[in-house]
């Protein structure tokens, strides 16, 4: 009996992670290692910063993206739930999650009130154009 409930965790994937997360963490730290790491590519021309950042996945309005101080910051927060019900409408397995993602980029030098951002099957393009020299609003004086 012993074994067939140990082969039974064997092909099951939920019981299969759940001993190998229990048994050896570096697993579990590995099962997270990708869903943290918000892959990026970013472009820079003479006139702007170009960043296309992988989110599958990720509803829009769990998106929040802040520049201050020469920094582009990206926060996600993301929950997930779902249920399997049989032909009676019992539920035989529910199922949630919830993530949280945050990655920072140096861009100096952005015209803050023209960014913009969107997202293009489960790629989040966003466009933060470079401020002229005119536009610097740095108070600095140059002396003659």
């Amino acid at each position: 009996m012993a074994n067939e409930l140990m082969n039974r965790f064997d092909l099951d994937p939920f019981f299969d992670r759940m001993a190998h997360r229990f048994f050896s963490p570096s697993d579990f730290d590995k099962d997270y290692e990708n869903f943290g790491s918000l892959k990026t590519d970013i472009n820079e021309t003479d006139k702007d910063y170009s960043l296309k950042i992988d989110v599958p996945g990720v509803d829009k309005n769990n998106i929040h993206l802040n520049y201050q101080d020469g920094v582009l910051s990206l926060n996600i927060n993301q929950e997930h739930t779902s249920e399997q019900k049989d032909e009676n409408g019992k539920v035989i397995a529910s199922e949630r999650s919830h993530g949280v993602m945050s990655r920072s980029y140096s861009l100096p030098g952005v015209d803050r009130d023209n960014i913009s951002a969107h997202i293009d099957n489960g790629v989040l393009n966003v466009t933060l154009p470079k401020v002229t020299e005119s536009e610097d609003k740095s108070g600095n004086i140059d002396i003659q």
